[in-house]
């Protein structure tokens, strides 16, 4: 598959990782920094886990191959020891016929569920690794939440208040941030096709394109403000 069509999951750890260098540059000591570095560890752990999805479960595979072929055969055994053909055409025959239906209802439920139960254990690790994806947009944005534009309006600083260039750059940050965590959960969907799965990663893709939204809103008001001066 061409590199065009499709997340290449090491140029999104490089990203995150050149994303890391320059928080740590303009921010060495605020939580960003580290919140940063935890995102590219879970970075790792996701792009391991969507690896993991794409790939075949040959031995469960086999397994449920081996126990459908099985049952096959004892569904043929099954029917030869009630003898239908023998049966008349009387209690003793509608009797048999019931036996071997239900046979079968029981039969074809379990195959169908030995047969969709590789993609359900997948759907089941999928969504738990969204789940750590969407926690991780929550905490971005709760270290956004007290960056508040008007704070540049005030006469009398906060302790350590960034300058309109610092804040700017945080919320930016904050909003690239963000958008890495859509293309991580979009690799889930590019590895596994199930309606669940991608209904998933399509909200976590709203959440994080909506707090971005609110970002670059703070970002647009800090471009209208003129800056008050510091105080003597």
């Amino acid at each position: 598959m061409s590199q065009y069509k499709a997340l290449d999951p090491d140029r999104l750890l490089q990203t995150l990782q050149r994303l890391h260098a320059r928080i740590d540059a303009r921010f060495p000591q605020a939580g960003l920094s580290r919140l940063c570095v935890e995102l590219t560890e879970t970075a790792r752990a996701s792009i391991a886990s969507a690896a993991r999805l794409a790939a075949p479960n040959w031995p469960l595979r086999a397994s449920v191959g081996l126990i459908i072929v099985l049952g096959v055969v004892a569904q043929f055994a099954a029917a030869e020891f009630l003898h239908l053909e023998d049966a008349e055409a009387n209690i003793g025959l509608l009797q048999s016929l019931e036996a071997a239906v239900n046979l079968l209802i029981l039969f074809g439920g379990a195959a169908w569920f030995l047969l969709t139960l590789e993609e359900r254990i997948k759907r089941r690790r999928a969504l738990d690794a969204l789940h750590g994806l969407r926690s991780m947009a929550h905490v971005i944005d709760m270290h956004q939440l007290t960056k508040d534009p008007t704070a540049l309006l005030q006469e009398r600083a906060p302790p350590r208040r960034m300058s309109k260039f610092e804040l700017t750059r945080y919320l930016d940050y904050c909003a690239e941030m963000l958008a890495l965590i859509g293309k991580l959960a979009a690799l889930h969907a590019d590895r596994m096709r199930d309606p669940v799965v991608i209904e998933a990663v399509t909200e976590i893709e709203n959440l994080t394109t909506g707090l971005a939204r609110k970002i670059w809103q703070k970002i647009s008001v800090i471009g209208e403000i003129e800056e008050a001066p510091p105080q003597s």
